[in-house]
């Protein structure tokens, strides 16, 4: 079985779980708070970002574009469509909308969120700065407008099949749902788009994941919201 270092938090470890849960393919879940930078950590990966996959036999796969090649490589299954387009065409839509949530939706709103609410927890004396929230919610706004567009005019977010790009965004807009930040009542499509991709088994993992001292945001885990 493989050994996926995440914090439940963390969207990309949220993205190689759904992929591997999409995959059928069992994983030990080892835990870890990268902003602590401790040094077995470190040892791994000294750019201290997760996840980090160890394959049955040992092999490593570091950061999330590593992994989720890793896990296309080795368990993607041939009795069903994978999550990258064979098309180039339509992969090349898949990762342009891939970048767009794993780096500009995350550098202008999650990583804020998840630095103030979740990592400032560990540091002693920390609050989360509510000018830097409000920054993030304001950008959050603007991405949900760009996705609601995406989505009234085709089936998934980069095309009619389902991708790793539609993944990708559940997995940001999942964690930003726990932490309350989405207001689900103005998110037009894409909260049509999330009901759909959180009803899939491979979604029932993260509905499960609780934060010490810190429960959910009313609604997380319900299909209907």
């Amino acid at each position: 079985m493989p050994t996926l270092l995440h914090h439940p938090l963390d969207p990309s470890s949220r993205l190689a779980r759904l992929m591997l849960a999409e995959y059928g393919v069992p994983v030990e879940l080892e835990e870890i708070k990268p902003w602590l930078r401790e040094a077995d950590f470190l040892e791994i990966n000294p750019a201290a970002t997760l996840p980090i996959l160890v394959d049955e036999k040992g092999g490593q796969a570091v950061g999330c574009l590593a992994v989720l090649h890793m896990i296309e490589d080795l368990y993607a299954p041939t009795s069903i469509d994978g999550l990258m387009p064979t098309d180039a065409a339509q992969r090349a839509e898949m990762w342009r909308l891939f970048e767009w949530v794993n780096a500009k939706l995350n550098d202008e709103v999650t990583r804020y969120v998840l630095e103030e609410k979740i990592a400032k927890r560990d540091t002693r004396g920390a609050t989360p700065e509510p000018s830097v929230l409000r920054a993030a919610k304001t950008n959050l706004a603007e991405h949900m407008l760009y996705f609601n567009w995406l989505l009234a005019t085709r089936e998934w977010l980069s095309g009619e099949v389902m991708t790793l790009a539609d993944f990708a965004l559940a997995a940001h807009l999942s964690s930003l749902d726990y932490t309350g930040d989405i207001d689900w009542g103005k998110a037009g499509e894409t909260r049509d788009w999330y009901s759909r991709i959180k009803s899939r088994p491979a979604f029932r993992t993260l509905l499960n994941d609780r934060v010490v001292a810190m429960p959910p945001h009313k609604g997380y885990a319900d299909l209907d919201f």
